[in-house]
């Protein structure tokens, strides 16, 4: 989990970056989530105690990820690539933006 301090010294204050992922499962899907700590939501995944799609597909691996500020703006982006077609999500993965 990564913190960041946003001042030094006495009564510093810390926030949490936030974490878009990607997972290609095991049928071949894409699975959208954020979190935290991506090596840990990962392994719970793996372990089937990350949600209830992944448990059913099995995911394999990470195959995309961006850091976010906040909460906030991760699942403004979450929702975003949700609703994107397979193909779009394949160019962002492979080229790290979209052409289409």
């Amino acid at each position: 989990m990564m913190r960041r301090s946003l001042k030094g010294g006495r009564g510093e204050k810390y926030f949490y970056m936030y974490f878009l992922y990607i997972l290609e499962c095991k049928n071949g899907a894409l699975y959208t989530g954020i979190t935290t700590d991506v090596k840990r939501r990962f392994n719970e995944h793996k372990m089937g105690t990350g949600g209830r799609y992944t448990r059913a597909k099995k995911v394999l691996r990470i195959v995309y990820t961006e850091e976010h500020p906040n909460r906030s703006s991760a699942s403004r982006r979450e929702a975003e690539i949700k609703s994107w077609r397979r193909e779009k999500k394949i160019a962002l993965i492979r080229y790290g933006q979209v052409f289409l």
